[in-house]
């Protein structure tokens, strides 16, 4: 079983978080020359209603803008990636016919999955090189790092391609009567080569080539456009020919922060102050060890230094999953062993060192055996599933311990530690901790059904925490007993421990002689003392009334690393956003923890599991920028990662306002991400009313403490210019209007004629045609350009039409079929959780009227059933927090009846099952009050988290496992003719110990998470709820007993008799 459990250990993938599989598939469609409105009428709506037909598909996004439009399917948690990318080409493949004419075909279809995630990013830069050699130099790199096995999609970030550019001048063109079509056509045709046939002489054949490609500027230059008067025209006659990187479309740049290594001016690192960078970005494949992917890209990084990497350029290593997962598991595995010594040093204190020594050696057997059943079912090791195993040290150790006690106190009463009384000791508390056993799986269990991403994420949790006590069961029956037996005290030393243990039980007995008669036999003392549980009860419940507890889907964890995402006005140039994004990266680094960071303009940053879900990866446009941020260590810094994003935002928005830009500071999130934490999804009976709608919902979240990044998803208008074309002045020249668009396409655009065919290069180097930026700045400069006529003879372009300015057309929104506009905000402050902020948003919606004179009122969950009139949705943070704690409050039902039914079958009574379960709701009087403790202790709030909930569940099943063990040994006492009320006084007596032994060794196993972030809530739930259950569990189960005391005496009767039956 050891060897099996190493070799799970070993086999077993390492990473940070579970891999949740969201499948996102992404549909472009090119509509050119289409409206907004068309393209959203024309193509968008068709493909949602198609796609929304494909079986496991949850939601079907869509964005249409002028010319183009995308759709985006999201299918449920679960869904293969693999798979559902079939579904949708297959259900596009069966449906092209229903798609316009003028789309462009087929559909470009990407698909994003969990495992497209790079883990790791290297950003290269260098004061010495342009971003066209950075980006070669990315692209070599990239190459040789996709050599290494199990490595996923790679991609580089900004820089630019090599090219050759023809660029053409207007007025060269017009003075010699050629169009710039010309052009093209005789370097496209001049741009050729091919194998014509075969030739065979003298019993050799020999292949025949003709043509040669283009190679250099010279070669373009050199090409004869036209003869003019026997004078031939080359290309260098009306254009410019030269080799150049392409015209930035993005801009990458690295800057070192005040924490890098080098801001000593002892240390050797370079510092950048925004030198120009590209970053290679390289995800893992699926089910691979993502420590062994990042260390080995590392390791091959250093490896090609001073020999592909020149000495000039700097690496950085700017996101490293793998280093993040291998400390995470590193830190946990050490708290495994913490939490197992604390155990193991509270069983040697309370029982002594050889049952110490017998627990010591069960608890590595059953982890590891549960670690090789993570490696079979497919899980990974990472921090939920190591949380499982240290949440399940303080409870599976309970069955060894209850062997152990019985055996020992067996023995101490026969005299003799026989071999026979141990067989025997182990048989008498068989049934109750089989029983006990799986209350606990049976409460933990139905955790595992919870649906959304929650489920998935937590999944590790209820199945691994079932298998460990499974596991533990069989080991206490097996192994403990065995090891007991071999690891025997004297009968010498049972006896002293045993007379330590009388003085004790001693003391237990007058307590309990002293507090349950009094509440038995008074009953103002046991009615107050019935009303007191009661009105505590209500009392910590109001906590989160009054929100001295407040509840949040999950705390935000300390991260190495945040991002902020940047939104200029639209039709802002791209200098522009980088001059902002420059100017905010360098108020950044006033944060004394930055190491470095780096910024995106017009391109997106590579994403994290935050970013696929928001796609991010979308963002290209001009004004749009991203800044990504790394930190110190967190074992080197006081402030966690998100008390530096809070001091982020209060940075920067003041520089963000005064530049009319808007910011979002982008932490990763501790669990599923989604689209922001508070979202606002506004419904309406027509576009107009919709976009006054959300514009006057973005004015109220700002009015809202507690909310920050307040935004809307609108765009705002921007101008255009359009060339209208004189159709009817074309028609009489002889003109087509596609004539007019492709020649002005040639001047306007970076117009791709061909690529220049070069051996090693690894993207296409292309010839492109452009003419001059002076020109291209303002379109109305182009008024000479060539078009071609109908007899070869050129029109200047002024002579079919004109610019004139335009307004861009909004982007349309769909998210089920139904258009919509977003409302965006993150929860900040002390009441971090997005159910604050939308409470006070709906008292301040109490005054407000929309245009077509509706109160909003939106809905929790679900759609608005009315679409002709003003509604919202409450949607991101709060969907998933609402699915998670309905689900796990369906699965707390469950629990609660397969425990029942349980309890109903090993007792065969009705009555006394609900006795037992009765401390349920008494964990709240401790986990509830622990909350608002730690909160005050620490100067934090403690949320109440899902984390929180799943250790108030799982503790329904350790609450029953101690009352089933007073009630049975209190059973045992009646058979053997005792009274009801001594019987039940001789259990606590008897049971007290082994129940408070085990409440410790859990409190004990949870302290260790405690200072984690995202399982804290866990933690306060165990120790707190435990502690202070257990105690009133003592008096709680003595108390109902004996009022069902004939229900005990039944169930004793019907014991004797089916014992009398076997014999």
């Amino acid at each position: 079983m050891l060897a099996m459990g190493v070799l799970g250990l070993m086999a077993t993938p390492r990473q940070e978080d579970p891999q949740i599989s969201v499948p996102m598939v992404d549909i472009f469609l090119a509509y050119p020359g289409a409206s907004a409105e068309q393209v959203a009428a024309m193509a968008v709506d068709p493909l949602e209603r198609i796609m929304s037909e494909i079986p496991g598909v949850k939601h079907v996004y869509s964005a249409s803008m002028r010319g183009q439009g995308i759709v985006t399917v999201r299918f449920k948690v679960g869904e293969k990636t693999e798979p559902s990318l079939v579904k949708v080409h297959d259900k596009l493949a069966s449906h092209l016919d229903q798609m316009p004419s003028g789309i462009q075909m087929p559909p470009l279809v990407k698909i994003k999955g969990i495992d497209d995630v790079p883990v790791v990013t290297l950003t290269l830069w260098s004061p010495e090189l342009d971003g066209g050699s950075l980006r070669r130099l990315g692209l070599n790199l990239l190459q040789q790092l996709k050599q290494i096995p199990n490595t996923g999609q790679g991609f580089v970030v900004g820089g630019q391609q090599q090219q050759i550019r023809v660029e053409i001048m207007p007025e060269k063109l017009s003075g010699k009567g050629i169009t710039s079509s010309e052009v093209i056509n005789v370097i496209r045709g001049s741009n050729a080569e091919q194998t014509v046939g075969v030739s065979e002489t003298d019993n050799i054949e020999s292949r025949v080539y003709a043509g040669s490609f283009l190679k250099s500027p010279r070669d373009v230059e050199n090409l004869v456009v036209r003869v003019i008067d026997n004078t031939p025209i080359y290309v260098r006659d009306v254009a410019n020919v030269s080799w150049a990187n392409e015209e930035a479309s993005s801009y990458v740049n690295h800057y070192t922060g005040p924490a890098h290594a080098g801001s000593d001016s002892e240390a050797g690192d370079r510092q950048s102050d925004g030198d120009l960078a590209i970053t290679v970005a390289i995800a893992k494949k699926e089910g691979s060890n993502g420590v062994t992917v990042a260390n080995d890209i590392l390791a091959m990084v250093e490896s090609l230094k001073g020999r592909l990497i020149p000495d000039q350029v700097e690496v950085e290593v700017t996101r490293n999953y793998g280093e993040t997962a291998q400390e995470k598991v590193n830190e946990l595995l050490f708290k495994l062993v913490v939490a197992t010594g604390i155990v193991t040093i509270l069983v040697w204190y309370a029982l002594g060192l050889k049952p110490a020594i017998v627990v010591t050696v069960v608890i590595p057997v059953v982890i590891l055996m549960t670690v090789f059943a993570a490696f079979v079912m497919g899980f990974s090791i990472d921090r939920v599933s190591l949380f499982a195993l240290i949440f399940s040290i303080g409870i599976l150790v309970d069955d060894a311990i209850v062997v152990v006690e019985n055996i020992y106190r067996r023995w101490l009463m026969a005299g003799e530690p026989s071999t026979e009384i141990a067989v025997d000791a182990v048989r008498e508390v068989g049934n109750p901790t089989i029983l006990a056993t799986f209350t606990v799986v049976a409460a933990l269990m139905p955790m595992a059904f919870v649906s959304g991403m929650m489920g998935p994420y937590m999944a590790p949790i209820p199945v691994l925490g079932s298998i460990a006590m499974i596991i533990s069961l069989f080991a206490a029956f097996a192994f403990t007993s065995y090891l007991a037996m071999r690891i025997r005290p004297s009968m010498a030393q049972l006896e002293k421990a045993e007379q330590a243990e009388h003085k004790s039980n001693e003391k237990l007995d007058r307590l309990f002689r002293k507090v349950i008669p009094r509440l038995l036999d008074s009953k103002l003392a046991g009615y107050g003392f019935l009303a007191g549980l009661v009105i505590l009860f209500f009392a910590v419940c109001a906590m989160f009334y009054t929100t001295a507890v407040t509840v949040k889907m999950l705390p935000y964890d300390n991260k190495p690393e945040f991002a902020v995402v940047i939104d200029m006005p639209e039709g802002t140039a791209l200098p522009a956003t980088a001059n902002i994004a420059r100017e905010l990266a360098e108020k950044l680094r006033e944060i004394p923890e930055v190491t470095a960071l780096q910024t995106y303009a017009g391109t997106a940053r590579p994403f994290d599991f935050n970013g696929m879900v928001r796609h991010y990866y979308l963002r290209n446009d001009p004004w749009l920028a991203e800044i990504q941020v790394q930190l110190l260590n967190k074992k080197e810094r006081k402030r966690t990662s998100h008390d530096i994003a809070e001091a982020a935002r209060a940075l920067l928005t003041p520089i963000a306002q005064a530049a009319g830009a808007r910011i979002t500071v982008a932490e990763m999130p501790p669990g599923p991400p989604v689209i922001q934490a508070v979202v606002a999804e506004i419904y309406g009976p027509d576009a107009d009313t919709r976009r006054q709608v959300a514009g006057d919902m973005t004015e109220i979240f700002a009015s809202v403490d507690g909310l920050a990044d307040v935004d809307n998803y609108m765009s705002q208008p921007y101008e255009a210019w359009r060339f209208v074309i004189d159709t009817q002045k074309a028609s009489i020249k002889g003109v087509s209007p596609r004539t007019v668009i492709e020649t002005l396409s040639t001047a306007m655009g970076t117009y791709k004629i061909t690529d220049v065919r070069e051996g090693s290069a690894l993207e296409p180097t292309w010839i492109v045609i452009e003419a001059p930026l002076a020109l291209r700045a303002n379109p109305k400069a182009l008024s000479d350009l060539p078009v071609p006529g109908p007899r070869g003879t050129p029109l200047p372009l002024a002579e079919l039409g004109h610019f004139e300015r335009i307004e861009e057309d909004p982007i349309i929104y769909h998210k089920d079929l139904r258009p919509l506009e977003y409302v965006v905000g993150d929860a900040v402050g002390r009441l971090g959780a997005p159910i604050y902020p939308m409470m006070a948003i709906d008292d301040k919606l109490q005054d407000y009227t929309t245009p077509d004179g509706e109160v909003l009122s939106g809905t929790m969950m679900g759609v608005p059933a009315d679409n002709g009139r003003s509604t919202f949705e409450w949607a991101g943070e709060w969907t998933v927090t609402y699915e998670t704690f309905r689900d796990m409050g369906a699965a707390f039902a469950v629990a609660l009846v397969l425990i029942y039914m349980l309890v109903v079958g090993m007792f065969g009574n009705f009555l006394v099952p609900a006795i037992i379960m009765a401390p349920i709701p008494l964990t709240l009087l401790g986990i509830v009050p622990g909350h608002w403790l730690v909160g005050v202790l620490t100067h934090t709030n403690a949320f109440f988290t899902a984390t929180s909930m799943i250790g108030f569940i799982a503790l329904a099943g350790i609450i029953v496992r101690n009352s089933i063990l007073l009630v049975d040994f209190a059973i045992e006492e009646i058979r053997q003719g005792i009274d009801v009320r001594e019987a039940v006084l001789r259990s606590c007596k008897a049971r007290t110990r082994p129940i408070m032994i085990t409440a410790f060794a859990l409190i004990g196993g949870a302290s260790v998470i405690l200072t984690d972030p995202i399982f804290q809530g866990m933690a306060i739930s165990l120790m707190f709820g435990v502690f202070v259950s257990t105690v009133l569990t003592l008096l709680v189960i003595p108390l109902g007993c004996v009022s069902a005391a004939d229900s005990l005496r039944e169930i004793a009767a019907a014991r004797d008799a089916a014992a009398a039956k076997q014999h």
